[in-house]
C-alpha cells in the first residue's frame, strides 16, 4: 500500500513552493495530501483539505479571520484546527509522515499540529527560524527542524536545494521501515542525571535481565517532560523515577524545571511507580555569572564550565518532599518511595561537596509527614548510587509489576 505524506502550509503566500515540494515527493512514488491553512489570499492550487475545513475544525469562521484584523485569533484558530485535522488523518491511517515550510508563523502552526502525533511518525519542518532556539516548536516530540537558510519565498539556487533536501528527508523517513527489535518487551521509564548514573545503570541492568526494556531520560527539564508525555500517551508499563531533581529547579527557579506537575504522569496513568528523591540536593544554572544574586552567597559547585549547581537548603528540600508526597498520594496504581539516608546524589555523600544531612532530612520528613497512610516508604542506610540501593529500587518495581 502506497504511503501518504501530509503537506501543511499557507497556499496563499507560499503556494508555488508547496506545489514544487508536492511534485518532488510524488516523483518518489508516494502519495501526498495537502492541507491549506492560509487565511488571506487565494490558494495557488487546490488543496485536498481547505482552509475553510481547517478553520471550522478550530472552531472559527474563516470569513471573520480573513479580514486581517484578527491575526492573533487567526493563528490560534488555524493552529487548533490543523491539529484536529492532522491527528484525525493519522488516526484514520491516512498519514504516514508530515512536512511543513514557513516563517515563524507557519512554523508555529505546523509544529503545533506535529506535536499531536506520536513519537516515531516522521515530521519535518523547513523553517526560517530553524537555526535558533526551536525548543518551543519541538516540545517533547521528534520534529526534525531544517533551517531554510533563505526565506521560503520563491525559487533560487539555494531555496531549490533546500526544498529538494526537505522532500528527500521526509520521503526517506517514510520509506524506511523500523527495524524489528524488542517491541514485545514491556517498557519502563527511568530518570537519570550525571549524579545518579551509577544507580540508574545498575537498576536498568536488573530490569533488562528480567525481560523489560528501559527508556532512560536525562532529567534536564525537556527530558522529564518527554518521559511524562510518553507515560501519558500510554506507552509505558512502569516508572522508575530515581532522579526527581527537576523539582529542585522548579522550587529554586533553576534552568531545568519540568514544571510543577513533574512526577504526576505515572500517578495519573495508573502504572506502578517507584519514586526516589534523587539529586534533589541541586538546582541548575549555566555559567557562574547566570546564578541569581540571591544565591551568590549560597553553596555553589561548578559541575563544568557551563553548569553551576546550587545546593538546596532545608526549606527548599521541605517543599520538594511535599511535591513528591503529593505525586504519590495521587497514584491510582501501586507506588513506593525509597529514601537513601546517606545522600541523594554523588555530590551528596559523606565527605562530598553537597553532603548536608539536615537538608536531606527536611525532604525525607516532609515526604513521610504528607504521605497518605498505606503508601510504603523504604529507608535504606545507603547513598543513592550504592549497588544495594539500586538493586532494591529495581526489585521493588519488579515486585509491583509481577504481582
Amino acid at each position: 500500500m502506497t504511503k501518504t505524506i501530509v503537506i501543511a502550509g499557507a497556499l496563499d503566500t507560499k503556494g508555488q513552493e508547496f506545489a514544487f515540494l508536492k511534485e518532488l515527493i510524488e516523483k518518489e512514488g508516494l502519495k501526498t495530501l495537502v492541507i491549506d491553512f492560509g487565511v488571506m489570499g487565494e490558494p495557488a492550487f487546490t488543496p485536498d483539505i481547505t482552509r475553510q475545513e481547517v478553520a471550522k475544525a478550530g472552531g472559527g469562521d474563516l470569513a471573520y479571520l480573513a479580514s486581517g484584523e484578527h491575526k492573533d485569533e487567526a493563528m490560534r484558530v488555524m493552529a487548533a484546527g490543523l491539529t484536529v485535522v492532522v491527528r484525525r488523518l493519522f488516526d484514520e491511517g491516512k498519514l504516514d509522515g508530515v512536512i511543513g515550510m514557513g516563517g515563524s508563523g507557519g512554523t508555529s502552526l505546523s509544529t503545533t499540529a506535529m506535536r499531536a502525533l506520536p513519537v516515531g511518525v516522521p515530521k519535518v519542518m523547513v523553517s526560517t527560524v530553524g537555526s535558533g532556539d526551536v525548543s518551543a516548536y519541538v516540545g517533547t516530540r521528534d520534529i526534525s527542524i531544517m533551517p531554510s537558510v533563505v526565506d521560503v519565498a520563491g525559487f533560487n539556487r539555494i531555496s531549490r536545494a533546500i526544498y529538494t533536501n526537505a522532500a528527500g528527508a521526509i520521503t526517506g523517513m517514510v520509506k524506511m521501515e523500523t527495524a524489528k527489535g524488542d517491541e514485545e518487551k514491556p517498557l519502563v521509564t527511568a530518570s537519570m542525571f550525571g549524579n545518579t548514573t551509577l544507580a540508574v545503570d545498575r537498576a536498568r541492568g536488573v530490569l533488562e535481565a528480567r525481560g523489560y526494556e528501559v527508556l532512560v531520560f536525562h532529567a534536564t527539564g525537556t527530558g522529564g517532560k518527554t518521559m511524562e508525555d510518553l507515560i501519558a500517551d500510554g506507552y509505558i508499563a512502569a516508572s522508575l523515577d530515581i532522579t526527581t531533581t527537576e523539582l529542585a529547579d522548579e522550587v529554586c527557579g533553576g534552568l531545568l524545571s519540568a514544571g510543577p506537575e513533574r512526577c504526576m504522569a505515572a500517578s495519573r496513568a495508573g502504572i506502578p511507580a517507584v519514586l526516589v528523591p534523587g539529586c534533589v540536593d541541586m538546582a541548575n544554572f549555566w555559567g557562574m555569572d547566570t546564578v541569581p544574586q540571591k544565591y551568590r552567597s549560597r553553596q555553589l559547585y561548578q559541575w563544568n564550565p557551563n553548569v553551576t549547581l546550587l545546593r538546596t537548603n532545608a526549606e527548599e528540600n521541605k517543599k520538594i518532599g511535599e511535591m513528591i508526597a503529593a505525586a504519590a498520594n495521587a497514584a491510582t496504581a501501586p507506588v513506593v518511595i525509597l529514601i537513601p539516608l546517606r545522600g541523594v546524589s554523588q555530590l551528596d555523600s559523606p565527605g562530598g561537596a553537597f553532603w548536608d544531612p539536615l537538608a536531606d532530612r527536611a525532604c525525607f520528613e516532609a515526604i513521610k509527614k504528607n504521605l497518605k497512610p498505606g503508601i510504603p516508604v523504604i529507608e535504606m542506610d545507603n547513598n543513592v548510587n550504592d549497588p544495594e540501593f539500586a538493586d532494591r529500587v529495581a526489585e521493588t518495581l519488579l515486585d509491583m509489576l509481577e504481582k
